[in-house]
C-alpha cells in the first residue's frame, strides 16, 4: 500500500539522520498551501524536537498541492533553493500519476541532505512518530 511504501521510506531515511521527517495527507488546503502547512506542522508537535530538525511533506491530494518545510533549527543551516529538488521530484512524479514513488523519493532525497547537518547520533530517539499523519 501507498502508506506501508511512505512508512518504510521514513524508516529507511531516518536511518541516517538525527532529524524526523512526516508526511501529513489532507484532503484539501485551507488557504495558501504554505501557510496550511505550517499550522499543521505546529498542530502536530513537529516543533517539539530537541534540535529543531523536524522536515513535513504536506500535501493537500483534492486540490493537487503540496509543501515541504522544515524548522528553524534546519533552516539555519541549509542553502537558499534547499527545498527545491525535493519540490521538483515531487513534481515529475505527481505529472506521471507516481504519487507513492514521488513522496518516497522526496522523503528518501531529505534524509540524504539532512545528514549532512544533523548525522545520525547513536543515542538517537525516534521523536516524532514515523507513520502519516491525518
Amino acid at each position: 500500500s501507498i502508506g506501508n511504501q511512505i512508512l518504510a521510506a521514513v524508516q529507511e531515511a531516518e536511518k541516517n539522520t538525527s532529524g524526523e521527517i512526516r508526511v501529513h495527507l489532507a484532503h484539501k488546503t485551507r488557504g495558501p498551501v504554505f501557510g496550511h502547512a505550517q499550522k499543521v506542522f505546529q498542530k502536530i508537535g513537529m516543533t517539539k524536537t530537541a534540535q529543531r530538525n523536524g522536515v513535513l511533506i504536506f500535501l493537500a491530494t483534492k486540490d493537487k498541492k503540496f509543501a515541504v518545510l522544515g524548522d528553524v533549527g534546519i533552516n539555519e543551516k541549509v542553502p537558499e533553493g534547499f527545498w527545491n529538488d525535493v519540490v521538483q521530484i515531487m513534481q515529475t512524479h505527481f505529472k506521471k500519476d507516481e504519487f507513492a514513488e514521488g513522496i518516497s523519493e522526496a522523503i528518501l532525497r531529505v534524509g540524504e541532505k539532512l545528514k549532512a547537518y544533523f548525522p545520525y547520533q547513536a543515542n538517537d530517539k525516534n521523536e516524532l512518530s514515523d507513520g502519516i499523519s491525518y
